[in-house]
């Protein structure tokens, strides 16, 4: 291990062009108070776009979880036959549900 190279890479300045629209979207939000500059509106897209990526890689997680579990043979065939018990079932769990908090109320 080197000892005396850097733990963090040098960064240097990024200089970003806006769009005509961008930069008048922008210009929209400071004079509104929303924001403070060009450059606070350049942060709050990337950590915007940041949010949606990881967003994104959940979900592609999920995605890979379920069809692992489709190869398991985990899944359900669903129908419409199978979403109308579904529906009656959840429906019939509410209703009891409802029936003992009314009974314990009294």
């Amino acid at each position: 291990m080197l000892r005396d190279a850097p733990v963090f890479p040098i960064l240097k300045a990024m200089n970003v062009q806006l769009t005509p629209d961008q930069k008048a979207f922008a210009h929209r939000a400071i004079e509104s108070g929303r924001l403070h500059s060009e450059e606070e509106a350049v942060q709050e897209a990337l950590a915007l776009w940041e949010e949606r990526e990881r967003q994104r890689v959940e979900f592609l997680f999920t995605l890979d979880d379920a069809r692992a579990a489709l190869a398991r043979g985990e899944g359900r065939n669903i129908t419409q036959e199978s979403m109308q018990q579904l529906a009656h079932d959840v429906k019939e769990r509410g209703r009891a549900r409802l029936l003992a908090e009314l009974t314990t109320e009294r």
